[in-house]
């Protein structure tokens, strides 16, 4: 997609649940002093865009670690941290009853789930939950409502799907792509770097 918007994607900074490997999904738990820190390194790197990246939209996931990294990036940018919008379609995946349960712990705890998920990531889907061909249907009905430039503050999970979309991916590597907190991803003209 050479004429789609350019995207500076940022993965929200760590939360104690990210740090203990603790399925979080659509759970509203707040950033850790480390994730505070990447949000900030993120709203560091971005000042090598200025004047430009001011023009730009600005849009985040409603969820608290989302926001709290979007207005800790346009602070650094010395912008009005409030100057952004929300869209509940950049949420991260939701995984339903698995929400809250340590990574560790699933085999256990959900051994058939578990099984059915090691057989296919992509299509599997969590009771109450979505799967990763779900989310990326609703990616790529958000991403092609982008008319401009935009930083974007999201999940990890919408990270790996809008890569497959833009990038033209087999979306059966969506489960395994990285998405890492302290960089941020540019896509444009169909292709992608790392900040």
């Amino acid at each position: 997609m050479p004429d789609h918007p350019t995207i500076y994607f940022i993965r929200h900074g760590e939360t104690d649940w990210n740090r203990d490997r603790r399925y979080q999904g659509q759970r509203d738990i707040p950033l850790n002093e480390t994730g505070r820190a990447q949000a900030r390194r993120n709203g560091e790197t971005l000042r090598a865009f200025l004047p430009a990246i001011r023009e730009a939209g600005f849009l985040a996931s409603p969820l608290s670690r989302a926001r709290e990294t979007m207005e800790i990036v346009r602070s650094a940018l010395d912008l009005p941290p409030e100057g952004y919008e929300t869209d509940p379609r950049l949420m991260e995946l939701s995984y339903g009853a698995w929400e809250g349960t340590l990574q560790d712990d699933l085999r256990a705890q959900d051994p058939a789930g578990f099984a059915e998920r090691t057989q296919d990531p992509f299509r599997w889907r969590p009771e109450q939950g979505e799967s990763y061909a779900d989310l990326l249907d609703r990616v790529r009905l958000w991403s092609e409502t982008l008319t401009r430039d935009c930083v974007v503050v999201s999940h990890g999970g919408i990270s790996r799907c809008l890569r497959a979309h833009l990038l033209g991916l087999d979306p059966e590597l969506i489960p395994g792509l990285e998405s890492p907190q302290d960089r941020i991803l540019v896509l444009t003209g169909g292709t992608m770097r790392w900040l």
